[in-house]
Formats: structure tokens, sequence, C-alpha cells
């Protein structure tokens, strides 16, 4: 079913072995305590990375010789693990407003927020300059997207009881500092009410470059930067090949996905002919670094052939000396032989290799684990549900397999079409001899028995969604619904409505 790639590193040997047999050669080349102070100090973050939550480390050590193709590759292979070792990582962001005036919150209300959180709650302070942009606990973060976004980047976990509890316990930490300082949180997919002119500016230095790069790629990156929220879940892999299952089989969900929790219909006060608006804006961001990637379904596809593809996706940055280096629009590989021309004869580390990962953003990305990235952010009781979704499906090897029986003849014309059709008509879209809902009855389905085999009682967390899928009615149109009669046209509702 599954073609293995070229380099199959998996098929005849574990993933770890392949890194390790990599590590003996580089310690000839660099040395032993340049390697092990790289690959320990990656390997002490565990499954979930805190790239987003924080500024990048500088190296502790300057590369003396390049980095070459097989040290990246290795990178990505190193987040094999076998299957008693897989856990679940969500991420969800949401969007802060004052509950007198429903207008985005600052950033000095979101620094008093962040500091209340660590006084209270033994919360770990992430600092760029003077500014505190986010917390740490164990292997929890929080961190803030351009527009003042609060995400919640979760631990590793064992079981959907786990992490529906983590973000239970988040929930109720946010809304007992919030409350008292008269803010909210709204869990939607889009910005229902403000523009971006009304938005407020973090101050992080990598949003700074990114914010002047984006209008240059595509017409809608700042709406994406600004005005958007996501929940997203982390999943790993044990093997090459197992990676590429996964990875096929999320890519053509993705839009069921997308449809399934559409919740972005409404911008600037009014509707905005989408269901997804915001799945809509990554039509436009920036097309090198976003979408569905069609060469994951080649035959030749593994590790190394995203490695090439992620060595052309433009650079944003290099951090340096606690700062960000703007190299919008420059290429890694230049980097990789000393001549990129803002650090001129410096050679990247696997830290700028690790930071480059975080700036491309395809429907699923790979680190050294994988990212769903489809799904309109929503309300606590949605947030359980998603992770549920992905982990029925691709922790379970029936599910996974009937998954890639089912969509191997979809063609790369038709995961294009739901990808561009779904965030307008969602469940309706029509597919084949049918709609995407008579698709998604039967996904869903394969992952309630998924989840069933894996024996934790878990299924019931589909429960939120179940009706969506029955019904062919998403989120996005109940909203829809209620502007039009309920709530007399207006958006301010929303903001009750969908209160964490």
């Amino acid at each position: 079913m599954v073609a293995a790639s070229r380099l199959s590193l998996s098929q005849q040997i574990h993933c770890h072995d392949a890194l390790n047999t990599r590590l003996k050669e580089r310690k000839l080349r660099f040395g032993e305590n340049f390697i092990n102070f790289r690959f320990n100090n990656i390997a002490k973050r565990g499954n979930k990375l805190a790239m987003h939550a924080s500024p990048p480390t500088d190296d502790a050590v300057v590369a003396t010789e390049p980095l070459t193709k097989e040290d990246l590759v290795a990178y990505l292979a190193s987040g094999c693990k076998p299957k008693e070792k897989w856990r679940i990582g969500t991420e969800h962001e949401k969007f802060g407003f004052e509950v007198e005036t429903l207008r985005p919150i600052k950033y000095e209300q979101i620094r008093d927020l962040l500091n209340g959180l660590a006084e209270r709650f033994d919360w770990d302070k992430i600092m760029e300059g003077d500014y505190v942009i986010g917390l740490k606990q164990g292997k929890q973060s929080i961190s803030l997207e351009p527009g003042g976004q609060f995400e919640l980047s979760g631990a590793p976990l064992e079981t959907l009881h786990q992490t529906c509890a983590e973000v239970n316990s988040h929930l109720y930490q946010v809304k007992a500092v919030a409350e008292e300082m008269g803010i909210g949180f709204l869990g939607i997919g889009f910005q229902p009410k403000w523009a971006v002119k009304d938005i407020p500016i973090m101050p992080k230095g990598r949003y700074d470059i990114m914010r002047n790069y984006m209008p240059k790629v595509g017409s809608l990156g700042l709406d994406m930067m600004f005005r958007t929220c996501t929940v997203q879940v982390n999943l790993d892999f044990s093997s090459e090949l197992d990676m590429i299952r996964k990875f096929r089989a999320g890519l053509a969900l993705q839009p069921i996905a997308t449809a399934i929790f559409a919740n972005s219909p409404f911008k600037e006060g009014k509707p905005n002919g989408f269901l997804s608006m915001r799945s809509h804006i990554w039509t436009d961001t920036d097309n090198n670094r976003a979408g569905m990637l069609p060469f994951v379904f080649d035959n030749s596809f593994g590790f190394e052939q995203y490695v090439d593809y992620a060595l052309d996706v433009p650079m944003y940055f290099v951090y340096r000396n606690k700062r960000y280096v703007d190299c919008t629009g420059l290429s890694f590989r230049d980097f990789m032989a000393g001549k990129l021309p803002p650090l001129p004869g410096e050679l990247p580390t696997l830290n700028d290799w690790e930071n480059h990962l975080t700036t491309i953003f395809p429907e699923v990305r790979l680190k050294r684990y994988l990212e769903m990235r489809g799904a309109d952010g929503g309300p606590w009781r949605r947030l359980c549900a998603l992770p549920a979704f992905w982990v029925g499906l691709l922790y379970d090897e029936v599910s996974l397999q009937n998954i890639l029986d089912m969509t191997a003849d979809w063609t790369r014309e038709e995961r294009e079409m739901l990808r561009t059709k779904v965030p307008v008509t969602g469940l309706k879209t029509p597919f084949r001899d049918g709609l995407l809902r008579h698709v998604a009855e039967d996904v869903l389905k394969m992952a309630k028995d998924g989840l069933e085999r894996r024996g934790y009682k878990e299924s019931g967390f589909l429960r939120e969604v179940a009706e969506v899928v029955t019904t062919g009615v998403t989120p996005a149109e109940k909203l829809l619904e209620l502007y039009h009669g309920k709530w007399g046209g207006s958006v301010d509702p929303v903001f009750e409505e969908l209160l964490y």
C-alpha cells in the first residue's frame, strides 16, 4: 500500500540505530563534546519542543564544519519511538478580550495576566529582553501569538483523559486570574469583530520580521498572524514507514477535520462568506510554506524528501546573540554553505534547523513528531474532541490502514478541491457520488473504533462532534443561524456564546 522511501532508515533498522551511526561519524569530525551537547540538548526537550513558547536557545558552540543533509535527516529520524512511548500533545489558541468593551487585550494586560499565573500557580517566566512573553511548567508552556492569542502547548501525555484534564486545569487557572482583571477568552477560529488595525502587536522579534515579510508573499498573511486561532494535535511515529503512512492519512483527512471543526464565519461584525475563514486564509498566506504537500503521496517520500522540501522553503530569521537576524526570502542551502548574506561565513547549527522547521506551515507538519494543523479554535468542550479524532485514526493500526485504503485512489485534484471548497461549504461539499458528510461518517466510526481498541475508554470524547457529522451542520453554521435569528444581526453575543 505505502512504498518505502529510498532512505529506508526504518525497514532494516530502528531509526535510533541510524541516528547513532550518524552521530559516531559526526563525533570523528566535530569532536565528542560538541555532539553530546547538541543531541543531549535536543533529547532533553522530549517529545514536545518549546520553540513557539520561547526565544530559541543560542548554541554554546559555534559550528565550524557544515551540517550535511544527512544530519538534517537524522534529526527528523531521531523522533522515532516504539509504540509504548507514543504520546499525545495538544496546542490550542484563544482570543483574550475585555469583558466590558469586547476589545482585544493589550500586551500590558497580557503581561499582568502572565505574571499573575506565574505567582499564583508556580509557572516559570519566559523572557525576551525585558518582556515576559510566555510561561513554562514542566513540559507545558504558554506562549503568545502575534496578536496576543493565548496558546497552551501541552505536555506529551499518554491518554486523552490526561489531555482533557490538562486543558481543564489550564482553563481554570487562566480564568481564575483573568476574571479578576475583567478579561475573558473566546474560543473561535477568526477574530469576529475587530480589524487588523485594532489588534495589539506582541513584543516578539520574530513577529516583527514576519509582519514585514507577509504582505510580500500573500494577501492574507497579516490576517493569519493577528486574527486566527487554531487547535493542533501532535502525534508520534515508530519508524520512517509509520511516519509516511500517518502523514498521508493525516493530509488526506485534514479537510474533513477542517469541516467538522469549522468555527470562523464572522469578520468585522458580519458573516464573511466562509465556514472556516481561518482555513481559507492559509490558501493565500505564503504558498511557499503552506498547503497540502502533494509530494507526500509520491513513492519516493520519506524523511529525506521532507528535508529537501524544507530546505527550499525561504527562511525567516536566524537567532544570534539574543536577537533575530532578518533572513526573509533567503536560502537555508546557502546558509549551510556559509553563504548567507546577513551572516557571511557563518554556518548553521541544529538549533537553526529546528527554528527553520517552525516557520513552515503545511496542513500537516513534520518535526520530530507530526502536527495535525487543520482545525479552527473552539470552545473548551471541543478541545478534547480533536485529539480524540486523530488518536482514534492514527494510533490504531486497523483504523490507520482503513483510512489509507479508503483514500488510496483520491487524486491530487480531489485533495486540492477539498482543501479549497471545504472552508466555504463544510460537510456539504460534494465529493464523488455524495457529500463529504458521508465520508466523514465513515471516518468518525473508524476513529471511535480505534479509540475503543486502545482500551482507555476514550470514545466518549467524540460525542461533541458526532452530532456535527450526523447532521452535516458545522459549528459555524449554528453560529450563523444565531446571528440571523436570536442575535438580531450582531456578533457581540458570540463573545458570551463561546466564552471559556
